[in-house]
């Protein structure tokens, strides 16, 4: 319980001194463990429907708590980086993990904010390819957690197309609005967090949409030597070798040596090259044939270590800009990037982002706020407890804890009646309900 206590309350401080940035806190604390609690889905009235039937909140209207989770004066940008500071031992093997991907929240409504038409590349075969939908670009923590790795949500942000971008501009409705690619939107949230952890070297995971030069570019401009890189390879991106010495002649050196070839072409010849490496892969230790080479890349103009996993019928090839990373760590870090994915699925089915029927801007960003910010409070609190928490529900043969385990237990800690204490839950008071019902009587 000291121990949730200590993350809220540090978060509680970012808020104003002032009677009401004080009771802003209050309900920030109050809001965040009414997520995490598995009562309901994360709607704002299943959030008030919780603080007043779990903790007891009395005297807090609908009205005034929905301006309270539609508020601008909600401290994100201190509240976040606040957090990342929360985090133990953010660091694996002395690198801070970051995976960036996208998801998408699809809506029925045709006034929320920043639904369009979206690409849905994992639609099946009975769902629409183009759903309307948010687009959301986001960045996590990778971090091994009582033996278990976890994505914790770090920061996001709301991608839409640039002729909608124009078209609410032309509009009038709200403020300007600049259009940001999503690499670009990706570069700014890995600075800002760059920044909170300087001298830090950071590893970017990303799938092969992502792990291109148009990413690895501007990271490398504005972070140099403190940026690296874990991707997927194409398979028709082109290999060349190292480039040779140079021989002192006049003349530019040369940056890359003899042409190779493609990625699958060369999978094929290095297969009998293969050797067999044991990895901490998916929450275990596996057997994984592999080879790896260091050679040249053009799309982004660096050496790397591209690694290629061969399966029973198929391969795939890895890359790292890392040069330094040994083929396990390549794999296995590779690996723990589906955890995003995973992160995404707590987001939308257990803290149940999606289900939000809010259409404002500031209040459809707040409410991802809350939900992504509550899910790394779960995480924190995981990770600093002695005990790890049980799995209540067996799959298979899982035996690591999931984040529905992690969440019952944050919400035993909510329910200590010492928690009470430490953040006294606002109630309605008696002497003031006496003097209205008087008013009201002499009016």
């Amino acid at each position: 319980m000291l121990i949730l206590h200590d993350i809220l309350e540090k978060l509680k401080n970012e808020f104003a001194q002032s009677s009401k940035g004080q009771e802003r806190g209050i309900w920030f604390v109050y809001t965040i463990v009414a997520i995490i609690v598995p009562f309901a889905s994360s709607r704002t009235s299943n959030i008030l429907r919780c603080l007043k039937t779990v903790f007891g909140f009395s005297g807090i209207g609908r009205k005034k708590f929905y301006t309270f989770m539609a508020s601008p004066r909600i401290p994100w940008q201190r509240l976040w980086p606040t957090l990342w500071k929360l985090i133990p031992l953010p660091t694996t093997g002395g690198r801070l993990m970051l995976a960036l991907d996208d998801s998408i929240n699809a809506k029925t409504g045709k006034k929320i904010f920043a639904c369009d038409k979206v690409f849905d590349h994992a639609a099946k075969q009975n769902q629409s390819k183009y759903p309307w939908a948010q687009n959301i670009v986001a960045v996590g923590l990778l971090k091994m957690i009582k033996g278990r790795w976890a994505c914790l949500p770090l920061s996001y942000r709301f991608y839409l197309l640039k002729k909608t971008i124009e078209r609410m501009n032309r509009d009038g409705n709200g403020p300007e609005v600049t259009f940001k690619s999503k690499l670009a939107m990706a570069v700014d949230m890995i600075a800002e967090i760059a920044a909170v952890f300087p001298r830090k070297r950071i590893v970017i995971t990303t799938d092969s949409w992502f792990g291109n030069g148009g990413l690895w570019k501007p990271l490398k401009k504005q972070l140099g030597i403190w940026v690296d890189m874990i991707s997927r390879l194409r398979s028709n991106s082109t290999v060349f070798e190292l480039p040779p010495p140079s021989t002192g002649r006049q003349g530019r050196p040369r940056k890359y040596g003899r042409k190779m070839g493609n990625a699958a072409a060369l999978a094929v010849r290095f297969k009998l090259l293969a050797k067999e490496y044991i990895v901490n892969l998916y929450g275990r230790n596996r057997n994984v044939v592999a080879y790896e080479r260091v050679v040249m890349l053009k799309t982004i103009r660096c050496a790397v270590k591209v690694v290629w996993i061969y399966r029973k019928t198929q391969w795939v090839a890895l890359y790292s800009t890392d040069l330094s990373l040994s083929a396990e760590q390549i794999i296995e870090y590779y690996g723990a990037r589906w955890k995003i994915e995973a992160l995404f699925k707590e987001l939308k089915n257990d803290i149940g982002s999606a289900d939000t029927q809010t259409r404002h801007p500031q209040a459809v960003s707040n409410h991802l706020h809350f939900c992504m910010l509550a899910t790394t409070v779960a995480w924190i609190y995981a990770s600093r407890v002695e005990k790890t928490p049980s799995r209540r529900h067996a799959v298979g043969d899982r035996r690591h804890f999931a984040f529905s385990d992690v969440r019952r237990s944050v919400a035993k800690a909510a329910m200590d009646k010492d928690f009470g204490r430490l953040f006294p839950v606002p109630r309605k008071s008696v002497v003031n309900s006496l003097v209205d019902v008087l008013l009201r009587m002499a009016a």
